[in-house]
């Protein structure tokens, strides 16, 4: 694939409007992205389930959605390297639809490894969200980048909000038609999905990753600098960028690790299906809405200290859901802190990755930080129903805050290693 066009210049009093045009635009992408993953996702287990016909693989569909996620990361990032955010974004949400569109048949022949490949391809559109946020950092100034990233993951609260309150009524929507009521979030999924890529593909002009390689030195325009081995080269060439991609792979797997066993622990101490349902939209709430604090605390107090304030976060969350007991109150104040420090970890690390790399080499690296990222969560995942299982979900809590061990550790070298170079 060849490379695309360069961008045409843009000059400096012209950047403040078109920053705030492209941030605008990824924005609106971004609360429909988030509006057709949540509305989908919110019944993939259920949907599972009556395919399947067994309640043990219905956690298999989520699974599918991460993996996914994961292993499209990695092309989709050499696309956005190769021709610009543009294209790729495109390309992510059209695959998410085309993955929904696969769903809906598999619930109709009923399915279910068919089922499972349309949920992969339902992960591209969550890669296209994550995506979305180091877009939002081309054009932004150093010293606001921070901002510009946790602006846009906080957009995605409100499609994370909505998107579970419309899954009946799109699954109402469908009964006439031969589809299985479960099945009808996806097609309001693929429907989202494509207004999205229409919207970027439209909208998103200058492509901003190829607005930024313009405005960069000269010394920074050789294409060979944009490959995903050079990708690889950048990270093990710079400590910041290997501790930002721990801080954002750790921060996520944490996460994922004890919320998805939350509802279990939860079950098991008496709780209903409403009361679980407030605790993961508290969770949902620390994870997105207070991103902007977590942006701005980044950039006036620095990136590293926001990375251990995420680990202290993550590991008080970890304490008090680990410990909880049949207080239900406390896991919900420990979901709820979870979800804070997975957004100062996810924000922060962010960040601190595109601060650390060349510019020619930042999408292979952004890319391959959210195949780190998901692929870790997915692991994590898994072993966190192991653990569950065998032990406890105290104990579980326990294992997450000890994964926090080794990125408070390199913090801390790091830290150490700027100060001696400074000093």
């Amino acid at each position: 694939m060849t490379a695309a066009s360069p961008a045409a210049p843009v000059s400096e009093s012209a950047l403040p409007a078109l920053r705030r045009r492209i941030n605008t635009v990824l924005i609106a992408s971004q609360i429909l992205g988030g509006l057709g993953v949540a509305t989908g996702i919110a019944l993939a287990a259920v949907l599972a389930k009556q395919v399947s016909g067994t309640e043990a693989l219905s956690g298999l569909a989520p699974t599918a959605t991460v993996t996914g996620t994961a292993l499209l990361s990695v092309p989709l990032a050499a696309l956005m390297t190769s021709r610009g955010r543009r294209p790729g974004l495109v390309l992510a949400y059209l695959i998410g639809a085309v993955g929904a569109g696969v769903v809906v048949l598999a619930a109709v022949i009923s399915s279910f490894p068919l089922l499972l490949v349309g949920m992969a391809g339902f992960g591209a559109a969550s890669s296209a969200n994550l995506q979305a946020r180091f877009a939002a950092a081309d054009l932004a100034e150093p010293e606001r980048r921070a901002r510009a990233i946790s602006t846009v993951v906080w957009a995605t609260t409100i499609g994370a909000v909505l998107g579970p309150n419309i899954a009946a009524p799109a699954g109402r929507s469908v009964s006439g038609l031969g589809i299985p009521s479960a099945a009808g979030p996806f097609v309001w999924s693929a429907g989202v999905f494509l207004v999205s890529a229409v919207l970027v593909a439209v909208l998103l002009r200058p492509d901003p990753l190829l607005t930024a390689r313009a405005l960069a030195p000269a010394e920074d325009q050789h294409p060979a600098g944009r490959s995903l081995r050079a990708g690889v080269r950048a990270v093990r060439a710079s400590p910041r960028a290997r501790l930002a991609l721990v801080a954002v792979a750790v921060s996520h797997t944490a996460m994922v690790s004890i919320m998805s066993m939350t509802p279990v622990a939860l079950s098991h101490h008496g709780a209903d299906i409403q009361l679980i349902g407030l605790v993961i939209s508290g969770h949902i709430a620390g994870m997105y809405a207070f991103s902007p604090l977590m942006g701005w605390l980044s950039d006036r107090l620095g990136r590293l200290s926001v990375i251990g304030l995420a680990v202290g976060l993550l590991c008080c969350a970890a304490l008090l859901a680990g410990t909880a007991g049949d207080s239900h109150g406390q896991t919900a104040a420990g979901l709820f802190v979870l979800g804070l420090g997975w957004s100062a970890g996810l924000v922060s690390g962010s960040a601190l990755l595109t601060d650390s790399v060349p510019q020619p080499a930042r999408a292979a690296v952004q890319g391959l930080s959210d195949l780190t990222m998901n692929t870790a969560a997915g692991i994590g995942g898994a072993a966190a129903g192991l653990i569950v299982a065998q032990a406890s979900y105290g104990w579980l809590n326990a294992a997450g805050a000890c994964l926090l061990l080794p990125l408070a550790a390199l913090a801390l070298f790091t830290r150490r290693g700027k100060a001696a170079l400074t000093g």
